[in-house]
This record gives structure tokens, C-alpha cells and sequence, in this order.
């Protein structure tokens, strides 16, 4: 997902539109596949430091509005898709983590 399905963007109805989709679908696939033992949970980054975001500095308005000072990495995606594929996360279904330095909040 992206926490721009939770918040919503300006001028990015589609792309926010779509992202709330999978919130909805991870919330209905959780609620369907609970009596199964099958977890669903989705995983909502905010800005992460990628090839589309190389030009982002700490001067960037968007990167200076994220309550962290700084982008994501995609290694505090990895870290917390590897959790909630592990055994420490068997009793957690139907959730949207936002991982944005607290954009989302």
C-alpha cells in the first residue's frame, strides 16, 4: 500500500485511490482467510530513498515535513516484511503498517 491510501495526495487521486483499495482488500482477505490461519496485512512505506527519490535531500520540502527529518530506507521495509513473515507476527492479521517517519500520524 502507501500511507497516500490512508491520507490521501493531492492531484494523485488515482494513485491514492488505488493504495485505499488495498487497504480495503487487506482488511477482507484477513477477515476470509482468518478461519484458515492465514495472516494478511499490509505494509504502508512513505517517502523511501530509491532511484525515483535520489534527488530528495533533507532540504526537500516533502523530506523536511516527515516528523524524522529523513526518507525510509529499503531496509526498514525488508526489516518489518521479514517480521511479519516470521513467527513473532502469527497472531497479527488485517493490520496497515505505516512505515513514513511519521508522516501518517
Amino acid at each position: 500500500s502507501s500511507v497516500a491510501g490512508l491520507t490521501g495526495n493531492a492531484g494523485q487521486a488515482n494513485y491514492s485511490s488505488s493504495k485505499a483499495g488495498v487497504v480495503g482488500l487487506t482488511k477482507t482477505v484477513a477477515r476470509e482467510l482468518a478461519s484458515r490461519h492465514i495472516n494478511c496485512n499490509a505494509i504502508a512505506p512513505g517517502f523511501i530513498q530509491t532511484d525515483m527519490t535520489k534527488d530528495f535531500d533533507e532540504t526537500n520540502p516533502l523530506v523536511a515535513s516527515i516528523p524524522l527529518k529523513r526518507m525510509g530506507t529499503p531496509a526498514d521495509i525488508a526489516s518489518l516484511a521479514a517480521f511479519l513473515a516470521g513467527p513473532g507476527a502469527a497472531y497479527i492479521t488485517g493490520q496497515v503498517f505505516c512505515v513514513d517517519g511519521g508522516m501518517a500520524m
